[in-house]
């Protein structure tokens, strides 16, 4: 089976995007399924490139036992659209970016993120970068559920089990 092919995107590419990459990747390791899967993150601007995630980012992901340091920011390229499985915006913004650079054939990759959390009411992942830790921690939680949902999305789509 190929693999299933998974990409985040926010705006910079240092807080959202990140934070999912690395959540997602961390729920599907612990399933066992790391080989199905390939699993990036990337941003509409191209304001952080090659940067590490935002230090708070990366306290907040440290105090739920997850290292984010290894991820670099990059911007979204126009063969991601082609590459990629699922493309995973996490506000209707960055949404509208991708959904403009993408060729029609493509489109139906496109998804907000927080449609496959089925317990949250929100359709957006806020920005926590201007706020305070409290805005981190709020979109770990988010993430994490939207993971959850996510994944099971897609071993029922694509029939992966253990």
């Amino acid at each position: 089976m190929n693999k299933v092919k998974v990409l985040f995107v926010c705006m910079g590419n240092i807080c959202r995007s990140p934070t999912a990459h690395g959540m997602f990747e961390s729920i599907v390791n612990k399933e066992g399924l790391s080989d199905s899967f390939e699993i990036d993150s990337a941003g509409t601007h191209a304001y952080h490139i090659g940067k590490q995630p935002d230090s708070r980012a990366q306290a907040t992901a440290k105090g739920r036992g997850l290292d984010l340091s290894y991820i670099r920011a990059r911007q979204v390229d126009k063969a991601d659209f082609e590459h990629y499985d699922y493309i995973l915006a996490m506000d209707n913004d960055n949404y509208a970016l991708l959904d403009q650079a993408c060729a029609s054939e493509y489109k139906d990759k496109l998804h907000m993120f927080l449609d496959f959390a089925s317990e949250s009411s929100l359709h957006e992942v806020p920005d926590p970068y201007y706020g305070g830790s409290r805005g981190f921690e709020n979109v770990f939680d988010m993430v994490e559920e939207a993971s959850k949902g996510l994944l099971a999305d897609i071993k029922k789509k694509y029939s992966i089990s253990l």
